[in-house]
């Protein structure tokens, strides 16, 4: 059915990696979780690089590391939190992938955040300075070709309404 990378984006504890793993078994795609692989790369933890050589460099490595992956096909990318704000990374997701933004409300984001201690920038920031990221990011995130509401849902019912986009994306063509 699909022909395009599939490439989810969305706030950190959105479900990215996990949404992105159980659909690419379905599509039987191969997935890849970029910050998974900027770990691999760098043998370093994400939470680390930040706090180690900073937010520009990790931002660097991302770019280079999303545009190597972006250009394999059949596959299903999750981007980190904050990768689609990056021009370069989305032009090249326009070419070849369909993104899905994974959209829940910021106060879900917060409870799920608040959760995982995993996380490199939240681990630095209050919840008004988590608020004022997802303001930030969320015009960008409004640019990728699909809004996936996840409010209330659960993995099935989110990985439902991704392959129906697909499928009426794939039917109106």
């Amino acid at each position: 059915m699909v022909k395009k990378n599939i490439v989810l984006i969305g706030m950190m504890a959105a479900g990215k990696t996990t949404i992105g793993f159980r659909l690419a078994k379905k599509l039987n795609y191969n997935f890849f979780d970029i910050d998974a692989e900027i770990e691999k790369s760098e043998n370093e933890k994400i939470a680390n690089i930040f706090q180690n050589k900073g937010e520009s460099y990790f931002r660097k490595i991302e770019e280079k590391i999303a545009l190597v992956f972006l250009e394999k096909n059949n596959c299903v990318i999750s981007l980190g939190g904050g990768a689609f704000l990056n021009e370069n990374i989305r032009k090249k997701i326009k070419k070849n992938s369909y993104s899905f933004w994974l959209n829940w409300k910021i106060k879900t984001i917060l409870d799920r955040i608040s959760k995982n201690k995993n996380r490199p920038l939240a681990l630095k920031l209050n919840d008004k300075d988590l608020v004022n990221l997802y303001t930030k990011r969320i015009k960008f995130y409004k640019l990728s070709n699909f809004k996936v509401n996840c409010e209330n849902k659960n993995k099935n019912e989110i990985i439902r309404n991704i392959f129906k986009l697909l499928t009426n994306e794939y039917s109106s063509h």
